[in-house]
């Protein structure tokens, strides 16, 4: 990073790596990686709780059968065809049906999330899913 900015002062730099430490973003590359992903992949927490995040109280509350691991693949299943759709584009939309945590019912609902390729802590290519929202 300090290469880019030889010359400046820099005031503040919070990495990639310091985010997936922290828990604001979730490394998810070996299961991208399954699924066709070449680059890392990280999700942001907002984007988990909203699409995968799963514990045994929700499976209890919702009656159905529903896990992270499936859930997570799904995510990165339609990252990965949207990446493809937009191989030209550093930024994608892509939509997505899943179950929402909050109340009893069951019924999935349409989200939209988004896949950003963009240089990581090192200036090589990485992957970042996040809500719409989130820059």
């Amino acid at each position: 990073m300090r290469t880019i900015f030889q010359d400046a002062d820099l005031i503040s730099v919070y990495t990639r790596a310091q985010a997936i430490e922290d828990g604001v973003l979730i490394d998810v590359t070996a299961t991208a990686r399954e699924a066709g992903f070449v680059l890392p992949v990280a999700i942001s927490r907002a984007a988990w709780a909203d699409c995968v995040e799963w514990t045994k109280e929700t499976a209890k509350r919702k009656k159905t059968l529903q896990d992270e691991d499936g859930r997570l693949w799904d995510v990165v299943w339609m990252a990965r065809l949207a990446a493809n759709a937009a191989a030209q584009s550093s930024r994608a939309n892509f939509g997505l049906h899943r179950v929402p945590v909050e109340g009893k019912g069951i019924c999935p609902r349409h989200t939209i999330l988004t896949l950003h390729i963009g240089p990581g802590d090192e200036g090589r290519p990485v992957c970042t899913i996040t809500l719409p929202n989130e820059d």
